[in-house]
């Protein structure tokens, strides 16, 4: 009862409908009229009552699906089955839900990441780190020799190298993964991107009795971060160079088409075992035949880079074949 007469209160057209009937019987207007308006009165309630049971029903939805929000790790669909004020209701409290939840999931994301970041930079430099702290500690021994003294003075110096040449890397893979190195849009000569690439590489490769053999068209092109891409490139004819003999080659072939230009390093080394494939490009990973020095990290290192010059990296291998590395860069 109380709630007819609080939906009367707050319903002009029913007070007023009611009172016409009240002053219709009142005044003796004609039974047909009063009639009429009595029935008007009668569906102006009716409709009242189902509008209000409509909106408690509703708001008692909205209201559990919120609280199932706050309960589900995934977000609960949400069903908006007219096209009122309050359907726009649902809708808006759904894309602050959705927005709120990506937030929250893009942050634990980081503080994970971060953590394992920290994690594996630990893990790495621990190793050398011991290896310093115990000849230091050779080192205070009187009875050593000078000759003694230069060597493990020498072995401190290529682990103190090792360490720096870790963090820096693993600091710039966490800053490309993390999106927050920008990429140069410059015009770069293919051929001379990847005579640079042969240059700073042409000691190891002579040490290691590997020829790298270019085969560019002079005047091919693309646009990006030559810095970058030298980098890139750098790494993945690096891994063909240390998979590889006496004797062997690295050649670097590119192709363009209306879609991509295409790169392809291809040597005739030791080859990847099919167990490691897919698992070459994830960072730290250490395929079964890496050099005792291979830490991991570049070939992950030029995966990132690509993808961040509208790219990807592909590799085929047959053991004690050779590996072929196939890059991409998609035309936008």
């Amino acid at each position: 009862m109380n709630q007819l007469l609080n939906d009367i209160k707050r319903n002009k057209e029913i007070s007023i409908v009611i009172i016409a009937t009240a002053l219709c019987v009142l005044v003796r207007y004609p039974v047909g009229i009063c009639v009429i308006l009595a029935l008007c009165a009668a569906a102006l309630l009716a409709v009242s009552f189902i509008e209000r049971r409509q909106r408690k029903r509703r708001l008692t939805a909205l209201t559990e699906y919120l609280c199932a929000v706050q309960d589900h790790l995934t977000l609960p669909p949400i069903e908006t089955d007219q096209e009122d004020e309050f359907g726009i209701l649902q809708s808006e409290v759904y894309k602050v839900v959705a927005l709120l939840r990506e937030q929250y999931a893009a942050e634990k994301r980081q503080k994970l990441y971060l953590s394992d970041m920290l994690s594996n930079i630990s893990h790495q430099i621990k190793t050398p780190l011991t290896a310093v702290s115990l000849m230091t500690e050779l080192l205070e021994q009187p009875s050593l020799s000078d000759e003694q003294r230069l060597a493990y003075a020498g072995k401190i110096d290529r682990q103190v190298t090792r360490i720096t040449w870790l963090i820096r890397h693993l600091l710039t893979l966490s800053q490309l993964e993390a999106g927050v190195l920008e990429m140069k849009r410059e015009e770069t000569s293919l051929i001379s991107l990847m005579e640079q690439v042969r240059e700073s590489l042409g000691v190891m490769a002579e040490l290691k009795g590997v020829e790298i053999l270019l085969d560019i068209p002079s005047d091919m092109t693309m646009k990006g971060d030559r810095h970058w891409l030298c980098e890139a490139m750098m790494n993945i004819v690096k891994n063909g160079i240390e998979h590889n003999r006496s004797g062997g080659y690295v050649r670097i072939r590119a192709e363009q088409t209306p879609i991509f230009i295409k790169l392809t390093v291809e040597d005739n080394g030791m080859g990847i075992d099919e167990n490691d494939l897919p698992h070459i490009f994830e960072r730290f990973y250490k395929a079964k035949n890496a050099p005792p020095q291979s830490i991991g990290i570049g070939l992950a290192l030029a995966r990132q880079i690509i993808a961040l010059h509208n790219g990807k990296i592909d590799v085929h291998s047959i053991k004690k074949q050779g590996s072929v590395f196939t890059v991409k860069f998609y035309c936008v």
